[in-house]
């Protein structure tokens, strides 16, 4: 009686499968066209000539290869930094305002990065506020603050724009831990900083790694701050790819240090989900070891 009433189900589900891969073809060909097709012609075009021995033998590539990533990795670094500061804070430390401060967080995620550079310029550039009352208070008319147009105001301006995309996952991880494990950490007489390093922190370590990934991929491939804050000497791969793309009008070059950015943000993705996998797989087997003997 099962086998009768199962049998004329087979039929109709397998003229179902042809229909569902039908719904998968729109999306795939956008993604192919969109995605794939503008790549693979980069790529075609990287090969033209000898491209790839004048841009690799160059020193202004080497140099904004260099420039690149130690800015990204300073970058990232504060954003860690000042991020998971804020986010403890904002998380474990109640005061007046907290509300406020993070929906402030969360609007400068909604926020275009060229806006930071502007701010900064009317902070601190040399006309900007901050050397204005200082060339009032000491009666010196040359500005004293003039580090905005040098790598150091490239590196702040990003910090200050990227360090919300680590706070926000940090403040999702936080939520998620019980505060019965925190008051119990502290009825046992634990200080905050043994209960923030031994209970909060191995919590929060995924979303750490998450956001400092994605701050890494977005400073790597930031233009906007690097091109509005002006600093003319601090070029990067993404400004060498607009000089010699939109001014010099040389698109096999253009192409080429395109090339090497995308493989250098696919290998940094890779690495972080290498990374992430493992830190998942260990932390499973220890929560598996812990409930073992129960």
């Amino acid at each position: 009686m099962t086998a009768l009433l199962e049998s004329p189900e087979a039929p109709a589900a397998r003229t179902r499968r042809p229909a569902a891969w039908l719904w998968v073809l729109p999306p795939l060909l956008v993604v192919l066209l969109t995605v794939l097709y503008p790549l693979l012609r980069v790529l075609a075009e990287s090969w033209t000539g000898d491209s790839w021995t004048q841009v690799l033998a160059s020193t202004l590539f080497r140099d904004a290869l260099w420039r690149t990533v130690t800015i990204a990795a300073a970058s990232t670094a504060g954003a860690l930094v000042l991020g998971t500061f804020l986010a403890i804070v904002l998380a474990f430390v109640p005061f007046r305002g907290s509300t406020v401060i993070g929906r402030l967080i969360d609007t400068v995620l909604a926020l275009p990065s060229f806006l930071i550079t502007l701010a900064f310029t009317f902070l601190y550039g040399s006309a900007g506020a901050v050397n204005a009352a200082l060339s009032a208070l000491t009666g010196d008319p040359a500005p004293l603050l003039d580090f905005l147009y040098t790598p150091a105001g490239v590196i702040a301006a990003e910090v200050t724009f990227f360090t919300p995309f680590v706070v926000r996952p940090l403040l999702a991880a936080f939520s998620l831990i019980p505060r019965a494990h925190l008051d119990v950490a502290a009825s046992l007489g634990a200080s905050p900083w043994t209960v923030l390093r031994r209970v909060v922190m191995p919590e929060a370590w995924p979303a750490l790694a998450a956001g400092g990934s994605l701050v890494l991929l977005l400073t790597l491939n930031e233009f906007g701050i690097v091109l509005f804050t002006g600093a003319k000497g601090v070029i990067t791969l993404p400004v060498l790819i607009y000089t010699r793309g939109i001014v010099t009008f040389d698109l096999p070059g253009a192409a080429v240090i395109a090339t090497v950015q995308v493989a250098l943000s696919l290998l940094l993705y890779a690495g972080y989900r290498v990374a992430f996998a493992r830190m998942t797989t260990r932390r499973g087997s220890g929560d598996a070891a812990v409930e073992q003997p129960r």
